[in-house]
């Protein structure tokens, strides 16, 4: 009965702390993941209207794609730092300005 009583202390110890621990490393950028979805749904809206031509649109996403690998890489220890935060919304800056240039620049496809 003993060793029962034990295993079942760690296991409610395990899921309490998991069941704090685990939402912070879901959300530790929540504000970058929603940017980058607003930012993807530019990209997307300016292939529809044409505003973009497929070489720019891929070069956009390729940026896109780099912001992301280099969030999995700031999330990959756990924990995003204030330097790492400021990094990625800075290269988010630059990835939306790059956004709003092509799609205004009279180029269409």
């Amino acid at each position: 009965m003993k060793g029962y009583a034990m295993k079942t202390t760690k296991l409610f110890a395990a899921v309490l702390v998991s069941a704090f621990v685990l939402p912070a490393f879901a959300q530790s950028t929540p504000n970058l993941d929603k940017r980058e979805d607003r930012q993807q749904g530019r990209i997307a809206q300016g292939i529809e209207s044409g505003q973009l031509t497929a070489k720019e649109a891929q070069h956009l996403e390729a940026r896109e794609a780099k912001l992301a690998s280099d969030e999995a890489m700031a999330k990959a220890d756990g924990k995003v730092t204030r330097k790492e935060r400021n990094k990625l919304q800075r290269e988010a800056d630059r990835n939306s300005a790059a956004i709003h240039h092509q799609k205004h620049d009279k180029q269409t496809r």
